[in-house]
């Protein structure tokens, strides 16, 4: 018996469609901050719950959990512009040429061919120049933008509050237009999206903040400057699986090379397969615990994530994909297999 969509399109309900329609165009522009600000409260409420068992007022454990976990993420995008500003200024002040013309004539000595090394090295030092010119142009235009960078942070705290404080209200309202036939599904649904939450928690983000660590440790002792630094870009780089931290340590390596540090660059060569490998038993070890997630689904998600939302899509774009899948496989388990 086919379904008449004109005895189901009743005026309640356009109206509700106009409305929500309505109201997914006033806040799409700002709909990465509340997605995100709903991932931040699904950890604020664990950590606040723990909180409050010893304070009373809800709403005052839920504000300390959020400077716990928002304010080292705030303090660590001014921790790297700094750095980066500092960095780049310093070399643009800087007089590197002789160095690197230094590096190339030695390095023109164990080579057969002949080439011209004042051109080469002008060559490098300009495009070094040219790279470090428009990554402080960016970071002047990104600090130029800062009213919309602060709505932005305005509504992800606002979003993250009220979701931590009343994300049950909000998960109840949803489930009372659920159907009761399809109330055992949205609820199977629902612990498979914590799962999933879980899953990138675990056994990506926390292994972004070992690899991290490890990497800040092991720059440090090696000499390198800004060990520390390096360490964060690491962890950073690691919750990319194409890239991981092999960009920095190759680069190190490169630089080590033309510096004539042979030892520490094989030192560093290696650290860096010792991060890699790592790396390889941490992530799965971790995510498999929680959620059964093949790792390709979340590989693109992690790479056109960023395409959509910009560098929030790290998080959203996996987490969109992993609850898709998380969704289908719970329908096909209650709906389809249950009818074989």
């Amino acid at each position: 018996m086919g379904i008449n969509i004109k005895d189901n399109l009743t005026p309640p309900i356009l109206l509700v469609i106009f409305l929500l329609t309505i109201s997914l165009i006033f806040i799409f522009p700002v709909l990465n901050m509340i997605v995100l600000g709903m991932i931040l409260a699904y950890g604020v409420r664990h950590v606040a719950r723990k909180i409050q068992s010893k304070i009373r007022f809800e709403s005052v454990s839920i504000l300390l959990s959020m400077v716990l976990i928002l304010m080292p993420l705030i303090l660590l995008i001014i921790y790297i512009s700094m750095e980066l500003s500092g960095i780049i200024s310093g070399f643009l002040a800087s007089n590197s040429y002789s160095d690197i013309n230094s590096s190339l004539t030695s390095i023109a000595s164990y080579i057969p061919l002949e080439f011209d090394v004042n051109s080469m090295s002008a060559s490098i030092n300009s495009s070094l120049h040219e790279i470090g010119s428009y990554i402080l142009n960016h970071l002047v235009n990104f600090l130029s933008s800062l009213m919309n960078i602060t709505l932005n942070l305005f509504i992800l705290v606002c979003s993250v509050f009220y979701f931590a404080r009343d994300g049950d209200k909000c998960l109840k309202f949803v489930r009372s237009f659920v159907p009761a036939d399809s109330i055992h599904f949205f609820d199977r649904t629902v612990d498979a999206i914590k799962g999933v939450l879980r899953s990138i928690f675990y056994g990506h983000f926390l292994t972004s903040v070992i690899i991290g660590i490890f990497g800040a440790i092991g720059y440090s002792i090696l000499g390198y400057p800004y060990g520390i630094f390096l360490g964060v870009i690491t962890g950073i780089l690691q919750l990319i699986p194409v890239f991981g931290p092999w960009p920095i340590y190759w680069g190190l390596f490169f630089a080590d090379i033309l510096g004539g540090n042979y030892p520490r660059a094989l030192t560093v060569l290696l650290f860096g397969f010792f991060l890699s490998t790592v790396d390889m038993y941490i992530r799965p070890a971790l995510s498999s615990r929680y959620a059964d997630i093949h790792p390709l689904i979340l590989l693109i998600g992690f790479l056109s994530g960023p395409l959509v939302y910009g560098i929030v899509g790290f998080i959203v774009g996996p987490l969109v994909l992993g609850i898709t899948y998380a969704v289908l496989d719970n329908y096909r388990h209650e709906y389809l297999m249950e009818d074989e």
